[in-house]
């Protein structure tokens, strides 16, 4: 009779990327402008916080984190008027991109390793552009075909950027441990 012997395999160790988050941040950033910072400042003093972005100086003061907090709560609420302009106007693309940016850097500095700073901020930026395009159309094809009024689809999409926010950065903190 024969011994069985037992492989084991292992995967090389990885430090964790900030790249897949950076984007994901930003196409949520596409849908909400301020509700990854809004999360990120509601986050700070958690236990899960890790990262050099804790000490922005936005971030390290309460008036700072209550202004990120109150502007996410006021685009939620802003998003449903009429008169709001259009999320892929010129200005508010832009301000998207800035804001995608500012969470892929914030995310990037969760991560050991390599210093992947800028092309997260890249992707954070790309990603709030494709977001704004792409969640808009979204948004519009969903009341569409069901006949949803788009205040409700709205709140739906709210949803998406506060939890998928939420998520994202709690596993941020998770992976520099």
């Amino acid at each position: 009779m024969s011994k069985a012997t037992t492989v084991t395999l292992h995967a090389p160790a990885r430090t964790a990327s900030p790249t897949r988050p950076a984007f994901l941040l930003g196409v949520l950033t596409g849908a909400r402008s301020a509700t990854p910072l809004g999360v990120l400042a509601l986050h700070h003093d958690g236990e899960h916080a890790q990262g050099s972005w804790r000490d922005w100086p936005v971030l390290r003061s309460r008036a700072g984190r209550g202004l990120l907090v109150a502007a996410m709560l006021g685009e939620l609420v802003g998003d449903k008027l009429p008169m709001t302009p259009s999320r892929t106007d010129p200005g508010a693309l832009g301000g998207r991109a800035v804001s995608g940016a500012i969470a892929g850097l914030a995310v990037a500095t969760t991560t050991t390793g390599p210093d992947r700073r800028g092309r997260s901020a890249v992707l954070g930026a790309v990603g709030a552009l494709v977001g704004s395009v792409v969640l808009m159309r979204l948004r519009s094809t969903v009341a569409t075909r069901t006949g949803l009024p788009d205040p409700v689809v709205a709140l739906a999409e709210d949803a998406l950027a506060l939890v998928g926010s939420t998520v994202l950065w709690r596993r941020a903190g998770r992976r520099r441990r």
